[in-house]
């Protein structure tokens, strides 16, 4: 393995949009338009930016196989391939996210209020009337972003920012992808820390200022995560 530099991950993942921009692009509407479903189950919701998210990273790699392989593999094998493992570790994020809230509303009393993480319809007039668009996809989005926030906490927590792709490109075991992973993050730490502190700060930045964005920074961050895997565990692989 070879140390690598924050830097160097967001220069590479900004140039790899323009390997195919319109996949990239369209991935990215995509994203954007299921995680609407936030705002009629918070469930719901989770399930689908998270596993959007990591689909993201599968993605990636099809990005890369159609730019670099003469024989590239279609998008199909990319979204079946990254689709089970995403469901599962977006599932997971869900348990986790559930379990908080349970016990911070038993903690302050507000037990009729678990019930809203499954369902709590917020899609009417006062929520949309006489509000910007700005405004409008900030209030569609702001789970989106904290969410975004909350599986990079549970990444470093419990895994590590490489377990996902050597998952999945690896068909590593999920003990042997934290041990493997935690190695390269021992190695890269500075380069890991800088990467999730933009990403964090991206996150909060589009909570506010730039809540249409949203959408872009979950593909940006599945593609880092392709990026900076691929530099350290495919090295023998032509470089981006």
């Amino acid at each position: 393995m070879k140390k690598a530099t924050f830097s160097d991950w967001l220069k590479q993942s900004l140039l790899f949009v323009s390997h195919d921009p319109w996949i990239w692009a369209g991935y990215t509407l995509f994203v954007g338009v299921i995680m609407t479903i936030g705002k009629v189950s918070l469930a719901l919701g989770i399930l689908l930016s998270v596993t959007s998210l990591f689909v993201g990273v599968g993605i990636a790699k099809y990005i890369d196989l159609k730019h670099s392989t003469e024989n590239p593999v279609g998008l199909y094998w990319a979204i079946n391939k990254s689709l089970p493992l995403g469901v599962l570790a977006a599932g997971t994020i869900m348990v986790f996210w559930f379990t908080f809230m349970v016990v911070a509303n038993l903690l302050t009393g507000d037990v009729d209020k678990i019930g809203h993480f499954f369902f709590y319809w917020e899609l009417t007039p006062e929520n949309l009337n006489h509000r910007s668009a700005r405004e409008i996809a900030n209030w569609i989005y702001s789970y989106a972003n904290i969410t975004l926030i909350f599986t990079l906490l549970m990444l470093i927590s419990f895994a590590s920012w490489f377990s996902y792709p050597l998952m999945l490109f690896k068909d590593q075991s999920w003990s042997q992808a934290i041990e493997r992973g935690n190695h390269a993050v021992s190695r890269n730490r500075n380069a890991i820390y800088k990467s999730l502190g933009f990403i964090v700060a991206e996150a909060l930045l589009c909570t506010t200022v730039t809540p249409l964005l949203t959408p872009v920074l979950y593909m940006l961050t599945s593609t880092m995560m392709y990026v900076s895997y691929k530099s350290i565990f495919e090295v023998s692989k032509p470089s981006l």
